[in-house]
């Protein structure tokens, strides 16, 4: 026998076999043929791992977009990476907009306030960009690169024997139809043969019956197992949950060094810069306004309070400038931790309650502190007074 014959041999093989699944495949949908059902366990194994692609590729591109918000430049990447070649490295917006205050720095003049500021802004920007690129390469490698690995692998070999399983399914079903065809024409034959049952017609289907249901054996023993070939694969989904979940924390993980490491550079700007936090400032507001409502009702009521004795006394909250003026002392809470800077300064934790008085030709941004038997000055933008 000749290459060329087998291989024609071959194609009308794959041919009647192809053709074969499509009749039975349209029967199916018109409601003219059985479907062998897979078993609940199979089916909700299917079911998970579909759920999984799904959701992993929803994860994974959102993600894309989270790193990398430019579309062009991940376009550029995905191209580099099909053609296994290392991307350019380009600056990211934190670092031209430290650039763009660096230079604007220096034109204004270091030795200026506003430019030294820039200067000092513009720095912090650029090492916010290289935290952010840290964050994005991290992210990539333990992250992004196992849920693509999934998609583009495990899942591929999972869809490539579910295919199967399914083409294993319509033809067994189809050997059923045959089978069943097969023994409805051998009655027949029967029926109108009675008088020689031993007919050539009803030899013919005889033996139609005997080869269909041989045929059915195989296609039996084919699809089941497939359907265990493709049932070990899906039960692989549960360690691919574990694994992605060890993927999900390394990435909460590279997140939040990524926060902290913002903190702590806008952190040490707000130091450098000497600005006031928000909460302190709010604190100042509420205090004023404070004072202003009891100053109010204070003078609302005055020709009653003269007329009867007083039964409480008039709560007004403490400022810095009243501490300032006084000369006597407050109790204060640290609202931010505090390193000092010399022998002269007080260090603070967060949330500590302390005492503060103000000392004669004291700088008007610092406070004298005590803690025990401790004793310096302390930063009054880190403070709130109290009662």
């Amino acid at each position: 026998m000749s290459i060329m014959d087998f291989n024609v041999k071959k194609l009308a093989a794959d041919a009647g076999t192809f053709l074969s699944r499509a009749v039975q495949f349209t029967e199916e949908k018109l409601g003219q043929a059985e479907k062998t059902e897979l078993d609940a366990h199979l089916e909700n194994l299917l079911s998970k791992a579909e759920c999984t692609k799904h959701w992993t590729e929803k994860i994974m591109k959102q993600t894309e977009v989270l790193l990398q918000p430019n579309p062009n430049a991940r376009i550029e990447e995905f191209v580099y990476e099909k053609l296994d070649r290392k991307a350019p490295s380009r600056t990211n917006n934190q670092e031209v907009l430290g650039q763009y205050m660096i230079d604007a720095g220096n034109e204004f003049g270091p030795g200026t306030a506003y430019g030294n500021a820039l200067i000092k802004c513009g720095e912090t920007q650029k090492r916010i960009g290289m935290a952010d690129r840290e964050l994005i390469q991290t992210s990539a490698i333990n992250f992004l690169t196992p849920l693509r690995n999934f998609i583009e692998g495990d899942y591929k070999t999972i869809a490539k024997e579910k295919k199967l399983l399914h083409n294993k399914r319509l033809d067994l079903d189809a050997a059923k139809t045959r089978l069943k065809k097969a023994k409805m024409a051998e009655a027949k034959a029967i029926q109108l043969n009675s008088t020689q049952p031993e007919g050539d017609n009803f030899m013919i289907w005889a033996e139609e019956v005997t080869k269909s249901e041989q045929e059915l054996r195989i296609t039996q023993s084919e699809f089941d197992r497939q359907a265990e070939i493709t049932r070990l694969l899906l039960e692989g989904i549960s360690s691919t949950h574990a694994h992605h979940l060890r993927c999900l924390n390394d990435f909460v993980e590279a997140q939040m060094t990524y926060y902290a490491q913002c903190y702590q550079y806008m952190l040490d700007l707000q130091k450098q810069l000497g600005s006031f936090p928000s909460a302190f400032v709010s604190n100042n507001n509420q205090s004023s306004a404070t004072s202003m409502s009891n100053a109010s009702v204070s003078s609302s009521t005055a020709v009653t309070t003269s007329l009867l004795p007083s039964t409480s006394n008039t709560v007004i909250t403490p400022t810095v400038s009243d501490l300032k003026e006084s000369s006597g002392s407050r109790k204060a809470r640290v609202l931010y931790d505090y390193d000092a800077a010399n022998s002269s300064e007080l260090s603070l934790l967060a949330d500590e309650v302390i005492t503060v008085y103000s000392i004669v030709g004291m700088d008007s941004d610092w406070l004298m502190g005590e803690r025990g038997n401790q004793k310096g000055k302390v930063p009054i933008t880190y403070l709130e007074l109290l009662n």
